[in-house]
């Protein structure tokens, strides 16, 4: 077997791996997420679904919320701006910092996994 042989799928150097392990990530939290709705949610239209209905809801909630995380990653790595000035002071900018590593992200994941969710139970 060839020492530099690599596994198939993961090219590290052209960012193969970390679209994966983003992919992942995102996939992970959109399944806890949409978990949660579905759990936790004292709604009329949660409470009077059956298991199967939830069970549908929280796959399709995962799949439109990874969805609407990559979009938002997408769209993040788009419009981030080069260089952020602020009268705020400190913390200003760091809560400007942190909105772009995650902010649009977290907000496309939480509209595809409620648009995913209220579609089923609905």
């Amino acid at each position: 077997m060839d020492v530099n042989s690599q596994e198939p799928g993961i090219d590290e150097t052209a960012g193969g791996f970390a679209l994966s392990q983003t992919v992942i990530l995102w996939g992970i939290a959109a399944l806890v997420v949409a978990i949660i709705m579905c759990t936790f949610n004292n709604s009329a239209m949660v409470l009077r679904a059956g298991f199967f209905a939830k069970f549908f809801a929280v796959i399709l909630g995962t799949v439109l919320g990874l969805g609407g995380a990559l979009l938002g990653d997408a769209l993040r790595k788009f419009a981030r701006p080069d260089s952020v000035y602020t009268s705020g002071g400190f913390f200003q900018l760091i809560w400007i910092k942190v909105f772009w590593i995650c902010g649009p992200q977290v907000i496309g994941l939480s509209i595809g996994v409620v648009l995913g969710c209220s579609l089923v139970l609905r």
